[in-house]
């Protein structure tokens, strides 16, 4: 076979696709289920290690197929088990996916593309652009390498990596269908959440294609004005849309929303800021989180605000009915903000990769 023929990535194809590439590959469409079973249950990505196919069809699948569209390039594990992988695409690009372990929780973080357009002031993942999309089998990938990490699925999905996940709509609807498909993870959609940063029309889109999942908005501020200092580039549209379009969303779907709040000392954690966002939100099917400023390298004037000052906005919006929960900093010690790991690679060269058995 030609080096020059782009195989279909395994990892990205759904299931009627890979029995209609075992079909032509002269077997009962069944074997495609087992294929795709294999993939996605037992995460074995290498037709070799697919014991319950022959000797014979393993080989031909071999050949038919790329198993990955991704390789471990990077793997570091903080002193609270964060564990973040930087993972290396076909293109020589890098990106990030993150497992947060809680009690009983094991949440991975997704990446949707390579840099982002959106370049929040205390997010890495924007400081280079957008690069390019990710295609649906390195989006729907990386769950798969924590699960084969964890060797158990994980808990939890939050679309909250690199990128500007409702940009790269398609290819992600693509893998969350992969991921909640009843022959493979038969992942929850009330376990997976897609944060956005974008517009109004862009999480009606989101609503369009009944997903199941839960929202989150990145608003970062309760005015425009604010927003627009953190978020310089955000794509058009006043705060007031954002949150008019979070609240359709809620009561189209029956989701209550997520809004994520980063608080960053002196630009948007004032009780004045506290009291705003809480009038804003007061009375509709929305809560907020609140995440102090995890430090990053390229923005050493950004700081988070102090624990009191953080408690105290939190208590603010809960009097004002709002319901808060203050998230505490994971993953300092390895850059688990978003981004991070892959921007100083980028500059400073990047690591071997990891040997891994297939």
């Amino acid at each position: 076979m030609s080096h020059d023929v782009k195989l279909p990535v395994l990892t990205g194809m759904t299931p009627e696709e890979v029995r209609e590439l075992v079909v032509g590959l002269g077997e009962r469409p069944f074997r495609g289920d087992q294929v795709f079973r294999a993939v996605w249950k037992d995460g074995q990505t290498y037709p070799e290690a697919m014991t319950t196919l022959s000797k014979e069809l393993r080989g031909r699948l071999k050949a038919a197929v790329t198993p990955t569209a991704t390789t471990v390039v990077e793997q570091e594990t903080s002193d609270d088990g964060t564990t973040k992988w930087l993972l290396g695409l076909a293109d020589g690009a890098r990106v990030e996916t993150v497992l947060i372990p809680e009690g009983d929780r094991a949440t991975v973080c997704v990446s949707t593309q390579v840099g982002c357009p959106i370049r929040c002031v205390f997010c890495a993942s924007g400081v280079r652009g957008l690069l390019r999309n990710l295609t649906t089998a390195e989006i729907a990938e990386q769950v798969l390498r924590v699960q084969q990490h964890l060797r158990a699925r994980p808990t939890n999905i939050v679309v909250m990596g690199m990128g500007e996940p409702l940009l790269n709509l398609t290819a992600l609807a693509a893998a969350i269908r992969l991921w909640e498909h009843e022959a493979g993870m038969d992942f929850g959609a009330r376990r997976i959440t897609v944060s956005t940063a974008g517009t109004a029309p862009m999480i009606d889109r989101l609503v369009e294609q009944d997903l199941g999942v839960h929202l989150a908005v990145s608003l970062h501020g309760p005015d425009d004005a604010t927003r627009r200092r953190l978020i310089p580039t955000s794509p058009e549209g006043r705060v007031t849309d954002l949150v008019e379009a979070a609240t359709r969303f809620a009561r189209k779907t029956g989701r209550d929303v997520t809004v994520e709040y980063v608080l960053v000392a002196g630009e948007n954690d004032s009780a004045e800021h506290a009291e705003t966002l809480g009038r804003l939100l007061t009375g509709r099917h929305i809560h907020v989180n609140l995440i102090p400023l995890n430090p990053v390298a390229h923005r050493p004037d950004l700081h988070a605000p102090t624990g009191l000052a953080s408690r105290a906005f939190a208590r603010r919006l809960e009097e004002l009915g709002v319901p808060t929960r203050l998230r505490t900093q994971r993953g300092d010690d390895i850059h688990a903000a978003c981004g991070q790991l892959a921007l100083e690679r980028a500059v400073s060269g990047p690591a071997s990769p990891q040997p891994r058995a297939p």
